[in-house]
């Protein structure tokens, strides 16, 4: 199932009952060479349209080529740990080995990154360089998390606004629309939230308890990966591999086997360059 309308083919990766959900895997592109204007704006299109993009058999790219696709999308933002051994302060590297890229990284349960922003990342740029034997990344669209999940949580959640730090963490909505499709997406990190205010901005306005605030952390997560009802793409890397995503439209995690030792699965080694945000519509 491709579509071929364009300098190169567009395969989906999430297709449930003959419809496409999100994400696609695009080929006929080498993204070490120059790539024309036309083909940069063909190749955002679809990253806003299909969320999750991935570039299959791109070799190891040098990191300056790395960050010029990353600036296709905006300017580039590093609020994060620059390793040792990475080879820009822009570029992100992580690992299963303190000594080769920070460690349990994406671990710390489903998220967009930069929520602890007062403008969350608009994308992300994953491009692999050790593979080891596991180590998936899983991604969920969050418009269809809202569509399928229960009017009595998609009613609470409409109320409630994120706090990342009580003493100066931004607050951002929980429900809000996406600033390039207008669609219903969710600011979340379920392990760096630290509470939630109901009814923020208003007369009404109250912080939620820590125990309140479990149970709506939970409620999401129930929602995020329901069975039968969950729309996950488990992405396993491959030698080659890159691949950029909407950080706005998907919440994403690692899994466990990414933090795997490196005697037990090999090496895992991914450099990830973000680009930098607009500030989240408030409501």
């Amino acid at each position: 199932m491709s579509t071929t309308s364009r300098p190169y083919t567009v395969t989906p990766l999430y297709v449930r009952n003959g419809e496409v959900q999100f994400g696609c895997q695009i080929d006929g592109i080498e993204l070490s060479k120059n790539v024309s204007n036309e083909v940069v704006k063909q190749i955002k299109d679809d990253v806003r349209d299909h969320r999750v993009v991935v570039f299959k058999n791109q070799g190891i790219l040098l990191p300056e080529r790395h960050l010029e696709i990353a600036k296709w999308f905006g300017e580039l933002e590093s609020t994060f740990y620059n390793h040792p051994k990475s080879p820009n302060r822009d570029i992100f590297r992580v690992s299963n080995d303190k000594n080769e890229g920070c460690t349990n990284v994406g671990r710390t349960g489903w998220h967009i990154d930069g929520s602890f922003q007062e403008k969350p990342f608009s994308n992300s740029v994953m491009h692999i360089i050790n593979v080891p034997k596991l180590g998936a990344t899983c991604f969920i669209p969050l418009t269809q998390v809202l569509e399928g999940a229960e009017e009595e949580k998609t009613k609470l959640w409409d109320r409630l606004w994120m706090v990342s730090d009580r003493r100066s963490g931004p607050v951002h909505p929980v429900i809000y629309r996406h600033p390039l499709t207008g669609k219903p997406v969710m600011c979340l990190h379920l392990g760096m939230t630290e509470g939630f205010i109901l009814d923020h901005g208003t007369e009404k306005a109250k912080a939620t308890s820590p125990a309140t605030t479990r149970k709506i952390m939970d409620g999401i997560y129930e929602e995020l990966v329901k069975e039968g009802g969950s729309i996950q793409f488990h992405h396993r890397w491959e030698e080659g591999d890159l691949v950029i995503t909407d950080n706005l439209a998907v919440a994403h995690e690692a899994d466990p086997d990414t933090q795997l030792p490196r005697e037990q699965v090999g090496l895992r080694v991914m450099h990830r360059v973000t680009v930098k945000g607009k500030t989240i519509p408030k409501k």
